[in-house]
């Protein structure tokens, strides 16, 4: 075959209608070979004949989408200088589209004998590993339009396309743990029926599973093992054809978008699937290992890493930078996505070894007119020196509080001195964020997320049980402040199960009456458990799958879930764009009042007395009337919030009626009172242990 010199712009395969533009960039190469695969598997081999700044490039007339082709890449092999180039492993195409295939555990994926490492290996890893493939960039997205639900008005589903579908009866076999899947009515009526304004999509860039997992008959199942920034993974595709995950992946977001729902995704640019120096060459290490991942400075055959899985990106480089940017901009123009989760986003932050919340990386993302829109969400963290940057991200950022997630479950659990730190979580994390200028959309309030115990275990469990993980128990958290309510795992205990099923919405309604950003884990609403294992990354199979089959309290739990979240759509003093400031408005009353159990304001010997368990929490809805994007004036109910988090009953005083003359019951988390029970101003009630009242003042309306 030969082929045109064609252009060293965009990077990637381009399909133009006529035929293919193949461009690579790789400083260290000597040569590069573009490989082309039949369907049979034969391979043609030709060199790209043009090199522009380091972009290897050629157009082959003729090619059509879904031709699968790989690189083969010439220069030094000299691992201690960094340089690991080697013709015999087929390379993907870090820009790829589609991927074909998968990685199978095969030596001839590594450049170096697994008897000497000294010794190389150069086997040719063309027929174990996966091929990229050209796709067609057309695709009827009608009169999609993004949802554009406004950061304080939403509520996060974080959930995985494999996970959520994989048990539920509505969707056909077929379709189940697929992108198709999601997209299904049933899927979709649950979401809608939920209320959730978007969906977090755990990774669903293309992923290798790790061979250490494959060997145990496990696997990556969350998908934090990226191998491809543009290629949806073909794992996740109903429809197996070279290149068909890209047009279903659009579909279901055409889908969810018609529904109201955005589509946000978590994405793993801190590191990739090839690992530390004795990892398989895959991609990038074969392509220009040094310009692309961070190595020792004293040694450079090994990788510095912040990440804990053997390699980080280069985040001061170029051509990294450039790469991660490509691949923002393209799920948001190409396929439509309506925001991003970074997930080790401290990693990004890195230029050196310092994290850097003004380094290039940030500076490219501000700066860009795509990207700067959608919504962007760091998990605040690495495994590095100074790795922990919860509030320390810039404007536009708005960041997983896990501030929030621990303060929540020690309250409920039940730990001493709490009560202060629990405050400051409802009204949003000013300590975090207010100082950088940024609101309380910066705070994403998780209670539980796909790391960790789930919302039913974690009331059901005092320990970790990760023994079906095959490490002995030794991974995952062990510090996970969870309280088992007296029996640990299953019981049949009335008395228990009724405590759990309480602390349960207990731990919800904290979550949705909280100022900044609510974000649901997949099948808390229907009480799902993991049986206490709380790391669940390499279980594809039951112990991670959402189960739908719903008992009575099951369902019950997913009927309060719903009222939280309608509560939370209902009243926008829930919703605040600011902070509160907790002085007197127009109508001569605070934004913001505390009320201990006896009705007199909270002092500053209550709020830091170890015992101090119970809290009322007034938010006033004229002190939110502001105009709205649109210029609309926004007036709320006023609310009421109780909080016991004592072991036994308080007796509430309720406040006088210069706040309201009178209170309606919308949430009582004990069940014990129906919604529109009326409460008169300054009279006594009961709040029963461990439980929460939403009391909203009726002469509002």
């Amino acid at each position: 075959m030969d082929l045109w010199p064609g252009a060293a712009y965009p990077l990637g395969a381009t399909y133009d209608g006529a035929g293919v533009n193949f461009a690579l960039f790789s400083e260290v190469a000597e040569r590069v070979e573009l490989c082309l695969f039949d369907d049979d598997g034969s391979e043609t081999r030709v060199e790209l004949p043009e090199v522009d700044a380091f972009v290897w490039h050629g157009y082959a007339p003729g090619i059509m989408p879904g031709q699968r082709y790989g690189f083969r890449v010439h220069g030094p092999y000299a691992p201690e200088h960094g340089h690991r180039c080697d013709p015999s492993k087929l390379l993907l195409d870090p820009y790829a589209k589609a991927v074909d295939g998968h990685v199978s555990p095969h030596p001839s994926l590594y450049s170096y004998s697994f008897d000497d490492p000294a010794v190389r290996n150069e086997e040719d890893s063309g027929p174990h590993t996966m091929k990229s493939v050209v796709v067609s960039p057309f695709f009827d997205w009608g009169h999609d339009r993004p949802p554009r639900h406004e950061y304080h008005d939403s509520v996060i589903y974080e959930t995985h396309v494999r996970g959520l579908t994989m048990r539920h009866p509505g969707v056909p076999e077929r379709l189940r743990g697929t992108y198709a899947g999601l997209a299904h009515p049933a899927t979709v009526e649950h979401l809608t029926a939920l209320g959730v304004t978007a969906v977090e999509l755990m990774p669903v860039h293309q992923f290798v599973n790790d061979p250490a997992l494959v060997e145990k008959g496990l696997s990556n199942y969350w998908g934090y093992n990226t191998i491809g920034f543009f290629a949806p993974h073909n794992g996740y595709a109903a429809y197996r054809g070279p290149g068909q995950a890209v047009q279903e992946f659009r579909a279901m977001v055409k889908t969810l978008h018609d529904a109201g729902i955005e589509v946000i995704l978590d994405v793993v640019y801190n590191h990739t699937a090839e690992g530390n120096h004795l990892g398989p060459t895959l991609s990038l290490r074969g392509i220009d290992n040094a310009s692309y991942y961070r190595l020792v400075e004293d040694d450079p055959s090994h990788y510095y890493d912040t990440t804990g899985t053997g390699n980080s990106l280069l985040m001061r480089s170029p051509h990294v930078l450039q790469l991660v940017m490509d691949s923002l901009r393209y799920w948001v123009t190409e396929m439509h996505v309506d925001g991003f989760r970074f997930d080790l986003a401290a990693t990004l932050a890195r230029q050196f070894h310092e994290v850097d919340r003004l380094s290039a990386f940030f500076d490219l993302v501000h700066q860009d007119p795509v990207i700067s829109q959608v919504k962007l969400i760091a998990e605040p963290w690495d495994l590095g020196d100074g790795g922990y940057q919860v509030g320390g991200f810039p404007a536009l950022w708005s960041e997983w509080n896990g501030q929030f997630r621990d303060s929540v479950r020690d309250f409920w659990r039940g730990e001493p001195g709490t009560l202060g730190e629990l405050a400051t979580r409802l009204t949003g994390s000013a300590d975090l964020y207010e100082h950088t200028g940024r609101k309380p959309i910066a705070s994403v309030n998780f209670v539980t997320a796909h790391d960790g115990f789930t919302l039913a275990d974690l009331v059901s469990y005092n320990e970790k049980h990760n023994e079906a993980n095959g490490e002995d128990n030794n991974d995952g958290e062990s510090h996970n402040r969870s309280w088992n309510c007296g029996v640990e795992g299953p019981t049949d205990d009335p008395e228990v199960r009724a405590l759990r099923a309480r602390q349960q919405r207990n731990l919800l309604t904290t979550l949705l009456v909280s100022q900044g950003v609510p974000m649901i884990s997949h099948g808390d609403e229907l009480g799902r458990t993991q049986g206490g294992n709380n790391n669940g990354y390499c279980q594809d199979n039951e112990t991670t799958w959402v189960d739908w089959d719903l008992d009575e309290d099951r369902e019950s739990l997913l009927d309060f879930t719903r009222r939280l979240v309608a509560l939370r759509g209902r009243h926008p003093v829930l919703r605040r764009r600011r902070f509160f400031t907790g002085t007197t408005g127009h109508d001569g009353r605070p934004d913001l009042a505390w009320f201990g159990p006896d009705g007199s304001p909270m002092s500053p010997e209550v709020w830091d007395a170890p015992a101090s368990r119970a809290v009322m929490m007034f938010v006033n809805g004229a002190a939110i009337d502001e105009p709205d994007r649109y210029g609309r004036r926004v007036v709320g109910d006023d609310l009421l919030l109780c909080f016991n988090g004592q072991p036994e009953p308080v007796e509430l005083t309720l406040p006088g009626p210069e706040l309201a003359p009178a209170w309606e019951l919308e949430i009582d988390t004990a069940l014990e009172h129906a919604p529109g029970t009326r409460f008169e101003a300054g009279n006594r009630m009961p709040l029963l242990d461990r439980s929460i009242l939403v009391l909203r003042n009726p002469a509002r309306r």
